[in-house]
């Protein structure tokens, strides 16, 4: 017993001494702090303009008729402002890439051509009739990354610049400004309670079933936080956390983007048939669909009060991203040896458990900096600062999430999403979403129906 607890603290020393091998102090960054860095440093500068009294200008790409569309998106000004942002940005990622060890020149080239093809998922997002039916700008980003990633082989001065986790991760961070505390207690007790029922029963019983299918904890822990938080937002975190495969992560973010179209058109025909109380079937749809768009959207069809419990549903939902992250990650680094067992002369060794020393370095550092940023907006800025900034710091959010699709698109095959492991997961994705369907539907009756709690007033 104690020569195997020496040999599992000569191991973590022995891989905690690999991990320090010197190397110059920017090259041994990782790609997690370089996202922590990138969105401190513009959370940091949209305070200090809005303090100063100055206004960060971003493009406008909402539009209804053609007029709008070249008078409006297509304007000179518009279009100089697309330009500047665009250079922002570029500027930030290539400032680490190149301090990283990568290809400035190929970087920059690959760079311009996703964010041009950034650019026109938001203009073709942006319009209001596509809007109105809650598709946006991510559906066509992943549509424009599939075809290409799957109809062209990528040269290698695109590849370069296809760095879908990073700008993931860049986004997050900033998303923790907008998961404040106090919404999260204004969105109301019966919201409160039926997101973490919700979350917790449906996220078990899809890594219970993703076991069942022989699916393996990896992809299931994906496709947990995609069906029960908030789909695409909570896969691409939960993936994050545990340093997951991007196969994997397209694999969930196409299933995802495959399914919320025919919920958002079938659930609100269900709630007319089936004569469910408005407030109620707003709440079913909040706890159900993926994104605040897809609840909205199918919310009016049902009427105003379900948009409002349902987008107070889908919030309450939503805040629990960094939650889940946060313990994700500490779970998997103590469940998951970096490398996995190994073999000495055909002996299997026992790795053990990680130490601390060992679990903070694989611990995801983004989470951290979307924890942050998620306290220092509710507890230490004023309510009229962080109104101040919200739109801001959501445009520049959207930009690298929108970097990100276009690249998951880009690294998808359509091949590996067919083969991979059988089909398993599709079918997991399905039926822990018809779990979720129901699940939620009872509580929403129970919650919002008047049985536990006084029904909301939302006139």
């Amino acid at each position: 017993m104690a020569e195997n607890i020496n040999l599992n603290v000569a191991l973590d020393e022995a891989e905690a001494e690999v991990s320090q091998v010197k190397k110059p102090f920017f090259k041994s960054l990782t790609e997690d702090w370089w996202a922590v860095i990138l969105g401190g440093i513009i959370i940091a500068t949209t305070l200090l303009y809005t303090g100063n009294g100055s206004t960060i200008h971003l493009p406008v790409y909402k539009w209804s008729g053609s007029d709008e569309l070249l008078n409006k998106i297509l304007s000179g000004n518009n279009l100089l402002l697309i330009l500047e942002n665009g250079l922002v940005f570029l500027v930030l990622a290539a400032i680490s890439v190149v301090l990283s060890g990568g290809n400035l020149k190929r970087f920059v080239a690959g760079f311009a051509f996703i964010y041009l093809l950034v650019v026109v998922s938001f203009i073709v997002g942006g319009n209001k009739s596509v809007a109105y039916y809650g598709l946006e700008y991510v559906v066509f980003a992943l549509l424009i990354g599939l075809l290409l990633g799957n109809l062209t082989t990528l040269p290698p001065w695109l590849k370069e610049a296809v760095r879908s986790e990073f700008y993931i991760k860049t986004g997050l961070v900033i998303l923790g400004t907008t998961i404040l505390s106090a919404d999260l207690i204004s969105a109301g007790l019966p919201g409160i309670v039926q997101a973490i029922i919700v979350v917790s029963a449906v996220w078990f019983f899809s890594l219970w079933l993703s076991r069942r299918l022989k699916v393996d904890d990896e992809f299931g822990i994906i496709l947990a936080s995609a069906v029960s938080i908030c789909g695409v937002s909570a896969a691409i975190v939960a993936a994050g956390a545990i340093n997951g495969d991007k196969k994997k992560l397209s694999y969930v973010t196409t299933l995802v983007l495959l399914t919320a179209i025919p919920m958002m058109i079938i659930q609100p025909w269900m709630i007319r048939v089936m004569h469910i109380p408005e407030i109620v079937g707003g709440a079913w749809l909040g706890g159900t669909l993926d994104t605040t768009a897809t609840v909205a959207a199918a919310g009016a069809i049902v009427g105003p009060a379900a948009v409002k419990a349902g987008v107070i549903a889908k919030f309450s939902q939503n805040v629990f991203i960094g939650v889940a992250a946060f313990f994700i990650a500490i779970w998997w680094a103590y469940r998951k040896p970096k490398d996995g067992p190994t073999k000495e002369g055909g002996i299997q060794v026992n790795m053990g458990k990680p130490s601390l020393k060992i679990v903070w370095e694989r611990f995801p550092k983004f989470v951290l900096g979307f924890i942050v940023a998620s306290l220092i907006f509710s507890f230490l800025l004023t309510p009229a600062t962080v109104k101040s900034v919200a739109t801001t710091l959501n445009g520049l959010r959207t930009v690298w999430f929108g970097l990100a699709f276009i690249c998951i698109g880009l690294e998808a095959k359509f091949v590996d999403l067919v083969k991979l492991q059988g089909g398993r997961p599709a079918y997991t994705f399905i039926g822990a979403q018809i779990f979720n369907i129901f699940w939620t539907l009872f509580w929403s009756y129970l919650l919002f129906g008047g049985y536990i709690f006084p029904i909301p007033n939302f006139k």
